[in-house]
């Protein structure tokens, strides 16, 4: 029993007429005929009652139609399936993110897939980045919304930068800098500073010395936060100063003050996956994400 016998007979049960259901297959009358006695030789049952100016299907035919109808159903639902997946509208995308950071690229990029791929199953992760690159080497997740840059001891994983956002200091709300519009990156080198742990946020450290060198001088840290609010929570204490994205606005900061730099500095914002990864899921949302960076979408200018 060949998939095409049972469309013959589904053609012809659905229309109770030899005539019209060849017209339908495009198959000649008397071909159809033939090739609906073998399924019924085959099947050793009668599906069809036939008289001279009638077509009426036998309680065994009604019954098999029903399996007929859900099997070809399956095959027809198969087929779209697999189209889809060789086009990378269907299986799941694995992204993680930063819950500290209402990152607004995430949200949007997420609508615009969703409603390009409906058939693709979206699963969202909250981890910090240490915990993102782990899962990103493990194939864990397809994608990280990492931040800063894999550092490199991750040479298997690829990274692109998707917005640049403003560098702000960190301040104690009542540090007399506060009262400032506008802080020097120089105006901190006598401060100490805190930072974020490198066992929660790996490459902080380098990106912080980094930025302090553009002032001509190498932050002094004197203790690491694992994750941004105990970060904040070191500054309103007291215990030194920092630098950060603009977005660590929307953390709660009381006794916290944010100042622009003058001149202004800003970050990338980076998303990474693994170099071994060919999902052509991943790279159609990567075009979703690449287009609306190029948009300037994310950015804060």
């Amino acid at each position: 029993m060949e998939l095409r016998h049972l469309r013959y007979f589904a053609a012809v049960a659905e229309d109770l007429n030899f005539t019209k259901a060849a017209a339908k297959l495009h198959l000649a009358q008397p071909s159809l005929t033939r090739q609906i006695h073998k399924l019924e030789e085959e099947l050793g049952v009668l599906l069809l009652n036939r008289s001279k100016n009638q077509v009426t299907l036998t309680e065994e035919g009604r019954s098999f139609l029903v399996d007929v109808q859900r099997l070809l159903a399956l095959a027809t639902e198969s087929v779209l399936a697999v189209q889809r997946l060789s086009r990378g509208e269907t299986g799941q995308l694995n992204i993680a993110y930063l819950s500290n950071f209402d990152f607004e690229m995430l949200p949007e990029t997420l609508r615009a897939f969703r409603h390009t791929f409906p058939h693709v199953a979206l699963n969202l992760f909250d981890m910090t980045p240490a915990e993102q690159l782990r899962a990103l080497e493990a194939r864990k997740i397809d994608l990280g919304f990492l931040g800063l840059p894999p550092p490199a001891s991750a040479p298997g994983l690829q990274w692109e930068s998707i917005a640049r956002h403003r560098t702000v200091a960190v301040l104690p709300a009542k540090h007399p800098l506060a009262a400032r519009r506008q802080v020097k990156l120089g105006e901190l080198e006598t401060m100490f500073f805190v930072g974020l742990s490198e066992k929660t946020h790996p490459g902080f450290r380098d990106w912080l010395n980094r930025t302090c060198r553009q002032a001509g001088f190498t932050p002094r840290v004197l203790q690491d936060a694992e994750l941004e609010p105990a970060l904040m929570t070191f500054v309103a204490e007291g215990l030194g100063v920092t630098l950060a994205r603009e977005h660590i606005k929307r953390l709660p900061h009381p006794g916290v003050a944010l100042r622009p730099l003058a001149p202004p500095l800003k970050s990338d914002y980076c998303v990474a996956w693994s170099r071994s990864n060919g999902s052509r899921v991943l790279q159609q949302y990567l075009e979703i994400v690449k287009t609306l960076a190029s948009q300037g979408h994310g950015s804060l200018v």
